[in-house]
């Protein structure tokens, strides 16, 4: 099977103006897929192996020769099979998909993808934790990050975002000492995937700048439920530039259609140890299922002239754009279709660069972009080498030349011996493209100043829009916060930079400080908050919408059930697209009273309530009726301790019963009520009962 590394597949022309069909990018990851089912074993080099067991050796149990070629290059591949680790989101998970257009953006961009209502185009995305390492667990409290390489007929558009829009640092100098700081210390490498340490909170009470972004990670936006509820931002700058050559600032962010949702800080922490791989395998089992993960894309869009407009500067990576603001204008939407088929390949070695930008997007001044223009190459040159542009993942669709040439890895065969420019051995080719036939030119923005180390003073308004953050939180929401804080703060072992940090929350809010400052035993700090009173609902993820649609609800059931009523509701849940586990004390199959089997996915052993969105109590007998009533009720009080909404067959009302303790609130009952299935599923889709006791 032949490589077409050349790409000149498709509708291409030589200013690379061609068309990108949905599917282009796996034809051609197709053409480096290998089935190896089936085929003979064989040496890298194509020699089949007749003995992939023992070691050559002199005699049966004697020493093993030099000469063993066929180990050599087993064990050597063996300890070289890993890359460098990247520094940070070693811990990620990717999928395929595709972006559609929903309008014509050609007034404010000249993008390519962007010109047309329907246009597709493939794409890879990976989703990311920040400060573990690639063996940490998914749940952690942390910063999370989104990849997308959008393969455009006008070359690869790198489109990377974060779950919260702002930043820990206002200049890219910076970023290293809050990595530094976050990450696990130097003495004993703890701890894994978390901030709750004397070295990150001594740099966030030092480092002003540093607390907005902290306060969303203390918020529920530090534990996102799912992957696929995970709303994510930009936070650079950019700028569109169209046809006239007019540019626009513009930020991105890619809203879930499934709403924003969160886990409890309790349920993070319990399914770190009971599924490290949550996300993942939440991701890739919706996909598998045909639930595929949809995103729409919005963007702010701020005129050049208008720059110095609002109490915020445009160019603050650390200060988000108030969507009652700046509306955010939805522009298509990402769809997730397909699961990778090779971690390392497509996930592992799929290389991210804002750099990567097509004609029609360009940069802004914002000093923390300018910065990652240079960081993301220098580490994928580090990781990968420098021909990591030429891995199946990492490749455009469209043709790509250069006079580049040699270092590791390299796949091209160049049959052509010019590599220079310019040249006349080769009529100056490859030739330069002009703009207006598709060559990518940057926006000519003015320039003035002085050669200088210094940040606005603009920048340094650190506490207002945290405080915009707080008051617009519901008490829920603010609560959760608070719990965070005196868990992340508490963890601290040092008396004065946990009294440090209670001293700057008090700008944000005096009672909030209050309560964290006696919950880790300091003193209430001095001061108050700063007097802002906004609110914007859109910072609330409450404000989302919440869908029954793909939530896991947990069957906790054993033999003798009613089985028409159980497949009813089974059948009934599953129609509204709600993913069902089936949990029993063995596995096997459940037998109910009329005969009817229901196959079992889990026991009890691996099953936890944590790793489920809702229960369905059946009941029924077991062989250890004792310990089977044990683990349904165990089962039904951490749920119902957690707010889930909780489905009571006919055969489970002895599970849970009303008293002066609770008041039941989510738990629907099936006994006598006919409009059981709806009310479930409706108990279902609000997801949380915050009113519960």
């Amino acid at each position: 099977m032949g490589v077409n590394l050349d790409n000149e597949k498709g509708n291409f022309s030589s200013n690379n103006k061609g068309s990108v069909n949905s599917n282009a990018k796996q034809e051609q990851l197709d053409q480096f897929r290998v089935q190896n089912t089936g085929k003979p074993l064989t040496t890298n080099q194509g020699r089949k192996i007749s003995n992939d067991r023992d070691m050559l050796k002199a005699g049966e149990r004697g020493p093993t020769l030099h000469q063993d070629w066929h180990y050599f290059e087993k064990m050597t591949h063996f300890v070289n099979e890993e890359i460098p680790e990247r520094v940070v989101h070693a811990r990620g998970y990717s999928a395929h998909g595709e972006f559609e257009c929903y309008q014509s953006m050609r007034h404010v961009t000249k993008a390519g993808f962007l010109q047309e209502a329907g246009k597709k185009t493939p794409l890879t995305i990976r989703f990311s934790t920040v400060q573990g390492a690639k063996g940490s667990y998914d749940t952690a409290r942390d910063l999370r990050c989104v990849g997308v390489k959008l393969y455009t007929e006008e070359g690869n558009y790198d489109l990377t975002t974060i779950a919260m829009p702002v930043l820990i640092n206002q200049d890219a100098m910076k970023f290293p000492d809050a990595m530094h700081a976050y990450q696990s210390k130097q003495d004993d490498d703890i701890p894994t995937a978390s901030g709750a340490h004397d070295l990150f909170w001594d740099y966030v009470a030092n480092n002003e700048e540093a607390l907005h972004m902290v306060l969303w990670i203390m918020s529920d936006r530090g534990i996102v439920r799912s992957y696929r509820m995970m709303e994510s931002w930009s936070i650079n700058t950019y700028l569109f530039v169209n046809e006239q050559e007019k540019a626009t600032f513009v930020r991105f962010v890619w809203k879930p259609v499934l709403g924003v949702h969160s886990l409890l800080q309790d349920e993070a922490l319990k399914i770190g140890g009971l599924d490290p791989d949550f996300h993942r395998r939440d991701l890739r089992e919706a996909i598998r299922k045909g639930a595929y993960p949809e995103y729409e894309l919005g963007i702010q869009l701020i005129s050049m002239e208008d720059e110095f407009k609002y109490d915020f500067d445009v160019l603050d990576p650390s200060k988000f754009w108030p969507e009652e603001i700046v509306p955010v204008q939805l522009i298509g939407k990402m769809t997730l279709n397909r699961n990778i088929d090779s971690y390392f390949t497509e996930s592992e070695q799929v290389a991210f660069n804002p750099a990567n930008v097509v004609p029609g997007i360009d940069f802004s001044n914002d000093p923390v972009l300018q910065g990652r223009l240079i960081a993301y190459q220098a580490a994928q040159l580090h990781r990968l080498g420098a021909n990591f542009q030429e891995l199946p993942i990492n490749r455009p669709l469209c043709p790509f030349h250069n006079n580049q040439r040699r270092g590791n890895m390299r796949f091209r065969i160049d049959v052509d011996q010019v590599n220079y420019h310019k040249n006349s051995l080769a009529n100056n080719t490859p030739y330069e493209t002009p703009p207006e036939q598709g060559g990518y030119s940057s926006y000519p923005k003015k320039v003035e100043g002085y050669v200088i180390r210094n940040r606005s003073e603009s920048f340094k308004d650190y506490y207002s829009q945290p405080r915009i953050f707080w008051n617009s939180l519901t008490p829920i929401e603010k609560q959760h916060t608070i719990e965070a804080l005196s868990y992340q703060v508490g963890s601290v072992k040092s008396e004065s930079v946990r009294q440090q940090v209670v001293d700057i929350l008090v700008k944000v809010d005096q009672e909030m400080s209050y309560i964290v400052a006696d919950n880790i035993g300091v003193n209430r700090p001095p001061g108050t908050n700063v007097p802002v009173s906004a609110s914007y609902p859109s910072l609330s993820q409450f404000s989302t919408p919440s869908y029954a649609k793909t939530q896991k609800v947990g069957v906790l059931i054993g033999d003798g059930f009613n089985g028409q009523e159980v497949k009813n509701v089974l059948a009934y849940l599953q129609e509204n697209g709600i993913f069902i586990e089936i949990i029993s004390e063995k596995l096997g199959a459940v037998t109910g009273a009329d005969g009817t089997k229901i196959n079992v996915d889990k026991t009890f052993i691996i099953a936890s309530p944590y790793l489920v969105d809702s229960v369905y109590v059946v009941g029924g007998n077991s062989g250890y009726q004792a310990k089977f009533m044990q683990d349904v009720s165990n089962f039904v009080h951490e749920a119902y301790k957690h707010y889930k909404p909780i489905g009571v067959a006919s055969s489970g009302q002895p599970y849970i019963q009303p008293s002066e303790n609770n008041n039941l609130a989510g738990v629907v009952f099936a006994a006598n009520n006919p409009n059981f299935e709806k009310d479930f599923v409706a108990a279902i889709g609000q997801q949380r009962f915050w009113d519960r006791v």
